[in-house]
């Protein structure tokens, strides 16, 4: 279990094993994240990794900028914050 740490409010939520992604983490907890494929080839969840590390399930396909992820195909690596 990880705690994700939401920069731009400060809330933290706890994304579990039984999370198959971030994405599903955060909606588990009701974060609105915008999102169209879940699969990492849009990038509409793109958002910046403020701390910490995550473990990708799937190399994305979007193009993303050093230092963002895209929770639809990442997991949290222990805990983490993300600016969202």
């Amino acid at each position: 279990m990880s705690r994700v740490t939401l920069s731009l409010s400060g809330t933290h939520v706890q994304c579990r094993d039984e999370h198959p992604s971030l994405l599903v983490a955060l909606e588990s907890h009701q974060v609105e994240v915008e999102y169209q494929c879940r699969e990492g080839y849009c990038g509409s969840c793109r958002c910046r990794l403020v701390a910490g590390q995550v473990d990708w399930i799937a190399e994305p396909l979007a193009f993303i900028n050093e230092g963002e992820i895209l929770p639809c195909c990442c997991r949290a690596k222990g805990d983490i914050e993300i600016e969202m």
